[in-house]
């Protein structure tokens, strides 16, 4: 069973939904665009993120697209608004554009893609941020940009750390358009499925996260990050630091204690 989601204001280009489990699906909503973005959807977006990113009841979130199409990416009409507007505006629009990207890629919580359709462009880039993304077979994606003069600027950090250097150089610079598998290939999506797969693909991957502690989810989501971005000295301290961290918390010693006491710990039910 599943509920909406209610948060300060109302979402004109989005719909959220949560389940009993804690399970909120987050769902790009202007399917008559192929669930395009622009300014709307950035700010969205990113309040979205934050809500349910401080929301105790929320234990993993579920991204996708109604209709269709996953994502198009950018709005031509927001390029358009965003190529007659003033330095500073065009500034404003892509430091917004960056700031959702980064808040879905910090969300404290598992983010799961369900890819539905299409992703092009910043499309791609939702599809990055992800910590897992599953696709449905004969879909296509793109860093389709440069066919439109312009550059991946805003989700290169992200699509970059998911392939790597040499797969963006392959994708980025000729904007050429790729199948699911070889976006299996790239790991952009961790499987592409069937469409009538997909919400159980899905599934498997959340019953899997429900096992885990939510509070460890966050700082091990943390800890990727940090260990990514730094050096071996700063990674050492920050490690030591860490694990002597969780074992001073009630989730630690629960999953311990637990463990010992051949049950299940409390962040799994009863």
């Amino acid at each position: 069973m599943t509920e909406s989601y209610e948060t300060p204001g109302t979402f004109e280009t989005l719909k959220i939904e949560r389940d009993a489990r804690g399970v909120a699906t987050l769902a790009l909503d202007r399917p008559e665009v192929h669930n395009a973005f622009d300014e709307t959807v950035i700010a969205e977006l990113h309040r979205a993120a934050e809500a349910l990113g401080a929301d105790p009841a929320v234990r993993v979130v579920v991204l996708t697209g109604e209709g269709r199409s996953f994502s198009a990416g950018g709005d031509l009409r927001w390029f358009r608004r965003q190529i007659e507007s003033g330095r500073e505006e065009r500034l404003a629009g892509s430091a917004a554009l960056a700031a959702m990207l980064r808040a879905l890629d910090e969300l404290p919580k598992p983010l799961i893609g369900r890819i539905n359709g299409g992703a092009y462009g910043g499309g791609t880039g939702l599809m990055a941020v992800c910590d897992v993304a599953i696709g449905v077979e004969g879909a296509r994606f793109g860093l389709t940009e440069v066919r439109l003069g312009l550059l991946p600027a805003n989700i290169s950090p992200f699509v970059i750390a998911r392939i790597g250097a040499a797969n963006a150089r392959r994708v980025m610079l000729s904007g050429r358009r790729f199948e699911a598998s070889e976006a299996v290939a790239l790991g952009l999506l961790k499987e592409a499925v069937p469409a009538d797969r997909l919400d159980a693909a899905v599934e498997a991957e959340v019953a899997e996260l429900l096992l885990a502690a939510p509070g460890a989810i966050a700082a091990t989501k943390r800890l990727i990050r940090q260990v990514a971005t730094h050096g071996l000295e700063d990674n050492l301290d920050y490690t030591a630091r860490a694990l002597a961290d969780a074992w001073e918390t009630e989730e630690g010693q629960e999953g311990i204690a637990a463990f010992l006491e051949k049950r299940k710990p409390g962040w799994q039910g009863a």
